[in-house]
C-alpha cells in the first residue's frame, strides 16, 4: 500500500486553507464505496483533503473488499501531483474500535458476554472476512485463555496476509481538525464537557450532548461526525454537523465537501 506515515499523536492537523472531503460510515458496503470514489477521483483536486470518518468495518458482507478499496483510492490520489501523503487521513470508528478490543479479547474478564455483544454490533461479517467464526469464537472463550489466544491470533494473522490492511488499521486517528482550529472532525460525536484529550470513548459510541451543542466546542467552528447510532438521518446546525445517511442499513454513504468557512461547498451520496 506504498509508505503509511505512522504517529504516536492520535490528532491529525489538517490545513485550514482548502477543501476538506470528509466521508462518513461505510459498514462494508463496497458497490456504494467505489461509486463514491468514481465521484471524488473526478471532483477532489490536489490542494483538498480527504477525511474518512471511521466504520469501515461490520454490518456490511464485504469488508476485506472495502478496505482494499480504500487503499487502491489511496494510491491513485496520491499518484496526482501535488498531493501530499497527509492530505488523507482516517479516522477510527466503532466498528475498528471494536476490532482491536477483539484482538486482545483473551484480556477481558467476561469474554464471552464482550463478544456476544460486539456481534450485537455488527462484527460478524468483520470476524468472517479474516477466516473466523461466532461459535468459533465462544466455544475458545469457554475453553479459556489459551484457546481465546490462539482464536485472536489466528485472526491478527489472517488480517495480516491481506496486504496493507494491519497497517491502515496502525494509522487510525481518534479526531482530525485544523490548523485554524475552525473544523474538528470525529467519528460519532464528543462530550462537550471535556476538552478534546480526555474524550476517551465518546469518540466512538458518542455522546447525547453531540446533539445540544449550543455554542462552539472549544472554539471549533464547527464539529462534524460521520456516524450516528441513532440513525437520525444527514443533519447541519450551526454547531455540528452528522454525516451518516445508514450505510450498511440500506442507506447512501455521503461525503461533504467543507470549504476554509465551514460551509458545506458539495454533498456527494452513492
Amino acid at each position: 500500500m506504498g509508505v503509511i506515515v505512522s504517529e504516536n499523536n492520535v490528532f491529525a492537523t489538517l490545513r485550514g486553507s482548502g477543501r476538506i472531503w470528509a466521508i462518513a460510515a461505510i459498514h462494508g458496503e463496497i458497490e456504494r464505496l467505489r461509486a463514491l470514489h468514481g465521484r471524488l477521483a473526478q471532483d477532489a483536486k490536489a490542494g483538498d483533503q480527504i477525511v474518512y470518518l471511521g466504520d469501515y468495518l461490520g454490518y456490511g458482507q464485504a469488508v476485506r473488499e472495502t478496505i482494499d478499496e480504500l487503499l487502491m483510492f489511496r494510491r491513485s490520489f496520491l499518484a496526482k501531483p501535488g498531493v501530499e501523503v497527509d492530505d488523507i487521513v482516517y479516522l477510527r470508528g466503532a466498528q475498528e474500535e471494536m476490532w482491536q478490543k477483539l484482538l486482545q479479547l483473551q484480556f477481558a474478564p467476561n469474554s464471552i458476554d464482550v463478544l456476544k455483544w460486539m456481534v450485537e454490533h455488527g462484527i460478524g461479517p468483520t470476524i468472517a472476512a479474516y477466516g473466523g467464526s461466532m461459535d468459533e469464537g465462544l466455544g475458545s472463550a469457554r475453553e479459556g485463555i489459551l484457546a481465546l489466544t490462539r482464536w485472536t491470533s489466528a485472526l491478527r494473522q489472517n488480517m495480516r496476509a491481506y496486504d496493507g490492511h494491519t497497517a491502515l488499521m496502525s494509522v487510525l486517528k481518534h479526531a482530525a481538525f485544523t490548523d485554524d482550529n475552525a473544523l474538528l472532525f470525529v467519528h460519532a460525536g464528543l462530550d462537550p464537557s471535556r476538552p478534546l484529550s480526555a474524550q476517551m470513548d465518546a469518540f466512538w459510541w458518542g455522546s447525547a450532548g453531540f446533539e445540544l451543542l449550543e455554542g462552539p466546542y472549544g472554539g471549533y467552528r464547527l464539529v462534524v461526525r460521520g456516524s450516528d447510532r441513532r440513525r437520525g438521518g444527514v443533519r447541519v446546525g450551526a454547531f455540528s454537523a452528522t454525516l451518516d445517511s445508514g450505510a450498511g442499513f440500506g442507506g447512501p454513504i455521503t461525503c461533504a465537501c467543507f470549504g476554509a468557512d465551514g460551509q458545506i461547498l458539495q454533498m456527494l451520496e452513492a
